[in-house]
């Protein structure tokens, strides 16, 4: 896989493809524990979760970093072209409970931090931390270098530390290996198939939600064939793509979830994929993919 070029990745982003759905009221929590598939019952001042939002299938609708901002506030950071239909189909399911749900988009500023910007230092993945009115989500590493997310109210003044170009941050996340669901790919993974479960993004403890049952049978069943892995190609590839192994172009293998300009040239991308292909030549749309290492075990390896 492409490594930084002599510090390239480490400075400060903005953020302006995620975006902010605040949920208030004393349900909170527990309305979020109800509907996502991570533990927001038990969620702390100092924690964060990575979550998905599943059709009755199992299927994401969608992805979120979630944290509580008070007792009664939790915020959800989602790519923004989910945000509405999300917003609107999330809302449908707020029935008696005590809890608003809005766009609060506008009313947040967000910046990704890599390497030396991140305020103390390094912390595990899904720490949340404050510095005065702001979070600060620690995530996961890309290619060795801590990264994290910090979301202010707008009004505050922007981290400090070198400008590092959301193109940057973007292949960071594709570095990482944990995928943030957007528009071209609703629905087409169960959390699985993006190794939500081996990253925190889902709990298997906790009590019922939509789409509950087919990721519990995927997990305990034995009957997930798909995984994600880190490709690099060469050429151009695009979120959506099929992905064919060479030796059988007319049926495709995977799709491509997330991809990202390398600095060093071509493309790097997060692509679902069955396990059988992972020995076979790939490529997505007529561009060689390459598999890489995984910066992360697998939960079925630990």
């Amino acid at each position: 896989m492409t490594s930084p070029l002599n510090g390239t990745l480490n400075g400060i982003a903005p953020l302006s493809h995620l975006g902010v759905i605040r949920v208030e009221g004393e349900d909170a929590a527990k309305f979020l524990h109800g509907q996502l598939t991570q533990d927001f019952a038990l969620l702390g001042p100092h924690q964060a979760r990575l979550a998905a939002f599943l059709s009755p299938k199992g299927r994401m609708l969608a992805s979120f970093i979630g944290f509580k901002r008070g007792p009664a506030e939790v915020l959800l950071v989602c790519s923004r072209d989910l945000l509405a239909p999300t917003l609107k189909r999330l809302s449908m399911f707020v029935l008696r409970a005590k809890a608003k749900l809005t766009d609060a988009t506008a009313d947040f500023a967000q910046y990704g931090l890599v390497g030396d910007a991140i305020p103390g230092g390094a912390q595990p993945a899904w720490t949340r931390t404050e510095v005065g009115a702001a979070s600060v989500v620690h995530l996961y590493p890309a290619d060795g270098q801590p990264r994290a997310l910090w979301v202010a109210p707008a009004a505050e003044p922007a981290p400090a530390g070198a400008p590092l170009g959301e193109a940057l941050w973007l292949w960071s996340e594709v570095l990482s290996g944990v995928a943030t669901l957007s528009a071209p790919v609703v629905e087409a993974f169960v959390p699985q198939m993006l190794n939500y479960e081996s990253v925190g993004g889902v709990n298997f403890k906790k009590g019922c939600y939509p789409g509950q049952e087919v990721v519990a049978r995927s997990q305990f069943r034995g009957t997930l064939k798909r995984r994600a892995f880190i490709a690099h190609a060469a050429g151009d590839v695009t979120v959506g793509a099929e992905v064919f192994a060479t030796n059988d172009l007319g049926q495709p293998c995977g799709t491509v979830v997330q991809a990202a300009p390398a600095p060093g040239g071509g493309v790097d991308a997060i692509i679902s994929m069955q396990l059988s292909a992972a020995q076979e030549v790939l490529q997505a749309g007529g561009v060689p993919l390459a598999l890489q290492p995984l910066p992360y075990a697998l939960l079925e390896d630990i």
